[in-house]
C-alpha cells in the first residue's frame, strides 16, 4: 500500500481498533469496580455535603471506574433513590468532568517517539503486549479473586493500547490525501466541529473512545489546534447522551441530574468557545494554527474541563435552580409526589453490581426495621387494652413489607447474573434468605392481631395469669428479634450465635405454657375457646422464634462456610458457650414465670 492509499480495509481496521478500545474500556472498568468493590461509589452517599470534596471524590470515583457517563448513571440513581440531594450531585460532575481527562492522557503514551530505550518501552506497541502477558498469567494462576481483578485492568490497559494502535496506522494513509485535505477544511468552521463531536461521540457514548480517535487522526498531521478544540467542546457535550437515556422514567430531581450535566457542558463551551475564537482570530495566538497531537489534545481536553469547574463552580446553586426551570413540577406547584420507599432499587445501578448490593441492602435493613416495629406492636397488643389504630398499622406493616419481598427478591435474582464479587455474592445470599424469614415473621405478626381480634369481637378475656405468662415469653421473643435483627443488620456473628440458645428456651417456655393452661382448662379456669385462641398465639410465637433461628443460623452458615444442621448439632451436644448462653436465658426467663406464680397466689 502506498501512502496516499485509503482503502476499504482501512476503515475495517479503524472500526477494529474502536472495538478493540470499547472492549478494552468495559473489561478495564469491570476489573476496577470490582476492585474497589464499590466502596469509592458508596462514599459518593456519604461525603458530598463539602463540594470541594465532592470535586475530588467525583474525580477520583471516575477514575477508578474510567468512565464519566457511568459516574453520571449512578448519580441519577442515588437522586431517583432518595440517596443523595440534587445539590450535592453538582460538585461530583464538575470533578468527575476533570477525572475522565486522565483516559486522554494515558492515551498521550502512543505518541511517545525517540531511539532510547527507556523512552521506547513508554510506547503502547512496546509494553502492551508484557502487561497482556501478566494480566494473563494472574487470570489464570492467581487463586484470590482481587489478584485476578487485577490481571483483568491490566488486559483491559493492553487492549485498550491495542486498539489505539489499530487506529493510529489506520488512519496514517490520510496524511498525504488530497481529498482528506479537503474535507478537513470544512472544521475550520467551529460550529461544525462542535456539532460533529458531539453527534459522534452521542452515538457511540464513549467520551474516551472519541478522544482517542481523534489523537489517532491528529497522526496525519493534518489537525491543528484551532481545529480540534471546537471537535473536543462537542465531544464533552455528546457524552452527556448517557446521562440524558438513564434519566427516562425517574424522578424529577433526577432527570435534573442529567440536565445539570448537560447545562455544565454546554455553559462551558458557550463561554470557552468565543474565547477561543478570539484568541485565535483577533489576539491571532499562533498556537492555534500549529499541528496538534497527542498530548495537545489531552492538555486541551482537561483545559476546557478544569476552566468550565472554575468558572462554574461559584454558580452552583444557579444551576440548581436553572434546572427546575427547565424541568419543572407539576402544575398548581406541587412537587410530584414520589413513593419514598424501594427506590433505592434502582436498575441502573446493576451496572456496578457493588453499588447495586449495598443499595438492596440497605432497602432490606428498611423491611428488617419495619417488620421489627411490626412484630412488637403486635406483642404488645397481646397483653394491652385493645388499640385499633396500632391493630391497623399492624396490618398496613404487613402489605408494605409483602411489597418489600415481591420487589428485593425480584432485584437481587436479576443481581445474581451479574459479575459480584465473592464477598457480594454472599450478601445477596444472606439477602435471599432473610428477606423470605422477615416476610413470614409479618405474617405471624398479623396471625396474632386476628387472635387480639377475635377476642374482642367475642367479648372474652384471658385471665391475668395467662396475661402474665403471655408477657413472659413476649419478653423472650422480643429479645430475639432484637438480637437476630441486629445480628443481621450490623453482619455481628457474636450475636448471631445468641439466638439459637434463646430459641431453645422459647420452645420450653411455650411447652410449660401449654401445660399450665391445660391445667387451667381441668380446673374449670379457662374456656376451651380461650384454650384454642392460647394455642395460636403460642403455636405463632414459636414459630416467630424458629425465624428468627433461621436468620441467625443463615449467617453463620454463610459467613462460617459450615453446614447448619451439623452445627445446630454440634453446639448442643458439645459447646460449652451454647450451654451457658442457654442456661442463662433459661434461669432469667423461668423465674420470670415463677414471679408470675407468687404474685398470683
Amino acid at each position: 500500500m502506498s501512502g496516499t492509499d485509503f482503502s476499504i480495509f482501512n476503515i475495517f481496521t479503524m472500526l477494529g481498533g474502536l472495538a478493540f478500545f470499547l472492549y478494552g474500556m468495559n473489561v478495564m472498568s469491570t476489573g476496577l469496580e470490582k476492585l474497589t468493590g464499590g466502596k469509592l461509589e458508596i462514599a459518593l452517599k456519604k461525603m458530598t455535603s463539602n463540594k470541594f470534596m465532592a470535586i475530588i471524590l467525583g474525580m477520583v470515583v471516575t477514575i477508578a471506574i474510567q468512565s464519566s457517563s457511568a459516574m453520571t448513571v449512578m448519580l441519577v440513581g442515588f437522586v431517583n433513590s432518595g440517596l443523595m440531594s440534587l445539590e450535592q450531585t453538582v460538585g461530583v460532575c464538575f470533578g468527575s468532568d476533570i477525572g475522565t481527562t486522565l483516559t486522554a492522557w494515558i492515551l498521550s503514551l502512543a505518541g511517545v517517539d525517540g531511539t532510547n530505550p527507556f523512552i521506547k518501552m513508554l510506547k503502547p506497541t512496546s509494553f502492551a503486549p508484557i502487561v497482556a502477558i501478566i494480566g494473563v498469567m494472574l487470570i489464570m494462576a492467581a487463586k484470590k479473586n482481587k489478584h485476578k481483578d487485577v490481571g483483568r485492568i491490566l488486559v483491559g490497559f493492553a487492549i485498550i493500547m491495542t486498539g489505539m494502535s489499530l487506529m493510529s496506522d489506520s488512519v496514517s494513509p490520510l496524511a498525504n490525501s488530497p481529498k482528506f485535505q479537503e474535507i478537513l477544511t470544512a472544521f475550520h468552521n467551529p460550529i461544525l466541529g462542535v456539532l460533529v463531536g458531539a453527534g459522534f461521540t452521542g452515538i457511540i457514548q464513549s467520551s474516551a473512545a472519541s478522544v482517542g480517535i481523534l489523537q489517532a487522526f491528529s497522526q496525519t498531521g493534518a489537525l491543528t489546534y484551532g481545529m480540534a478544540l471546537p471537535i473536543i467542546m462537542g465531544l464533552n457535550i455528546g457524552t452527556c447522551v448517557t446521562a440524558l437515556i438513564s434519566s427516562i422514567g425517574v424522578n424529577k430531581n433526577a432527570k435534573r441530574v442529567a440536565c445539570i450535566h448537560i447545562l455544565i457542558k454546554v455553559l462551558g463551551t458557550l463561554i470557552l468557545l468565543p474565547v477561543a475564537l478570539i484568541l485565535q482570530h483577533v489576539v491571532q495566538l499562533s498556537i492555534f494554527d500549529q499541528t496538534v497531537g497527542f498530548v495537545g489534545i489531552a492538555v486541551m481536553h482537561s483545559i476546557f474541563n478544569i476552566a468550565t469547574t472554575i468558572i462554574l463552580l461559584p454558580f452552583t446553586p444557579m444551576l440548581v435552580k436553572l434546572s427546575r426551570i427547565i424541568i419543572r413540577d407539576k402544575e398548581g406547584g406541587e412537587a410530584e409526589v414520589e413513593e419514598n420507599r424501594l427506590r433505592g432499587l434502582d436498575e441502573r445501578f446493576l451496572k456496578t453490581p457493588a453499588v447495586a448490593v449495598e443499595t438492596c441492602r440497605s432497602t432490606t435493613i428498611e423491611m428488617a426495621n419495619i417488620t421489627s416495629e411490626a412484630i412488637n406492636d403486635a406483642l404488645e397488643l397481646l397483653v394491652s387494652p385493645y388499640n385499633e389504630e396500632k391493630v391497623k398499622s399492624v396490618i398496613d406493616a404487613e402489605d408494605l413489607i409483602d411489597h418489600y419481598e415481591d420487589k428485593i427478591n425480584s432485584y437481587l435474582v436479576r443481581l445474581s447474573k451479574s459479575s459480584v464479587t465473592g464477598k457480594d455474592s454472599r450478601k445477596v445470599s444472606k439477602m435471599m434468605h432473610c428477606v423470605g424469614n422477615f416476610e413470614r415473621i409479618s405474617d405471624h405478626a398479623v396471625n396474632l392481631i386476628e387472635s387480639v381480634q377475635e377476642c374482642k369481637e367475642k367479648g372474652i378475656k384471658f385471665s391475668d395469669e395467662c396475661v402474665n405468662e403471655l408477657k413472659v415469653i413476649s419478653e423472650a421473643i422480643s429479645e430475639n428479634i432484637s438480637i437476630a435483627f441486629n445480628a443481621y443488620i450490623t453482619d455481628d456473628l457474636s450475636a448471631a450465635h445468641k439466638v439459637e440458645p434463646l430459641e431453645e428456651v422459647v420452645d420450653n417456655l411455650s411447652t410449660e405454657l401449654k401445660n399450665r393452661h391445660i391445667r387451667r382448662l381441668q380446673n374449670d379456669e379457662c374456656t376451651v375457646e380461650l384454650g384454642y385462641i392460647f394455642q395460636d398465639i403460642l403455636t405463632n410465637l414459636e414459630r416467630i422464634s424458629d425465624h428468627c433461628s433461621n436468620i441467625a443460623g443463615c449467617l453463620i452458615e454463610t459467613d462460617e462456610k459450615t453446614n447448619i444442621h451439623a452445627y445446630l448439632h454440634d453446639v448442643k451436644e458439645n459447646d460449652e458457650t451454647f450451654r451457658n448462653e442457654y442456661r442463662s436465658y433459661s434461669e432469667r426467663y423461668f423465674a420470670r414465670l415463677d414471679e408470675v406464680i407468687s404474685q398470683e397466689h
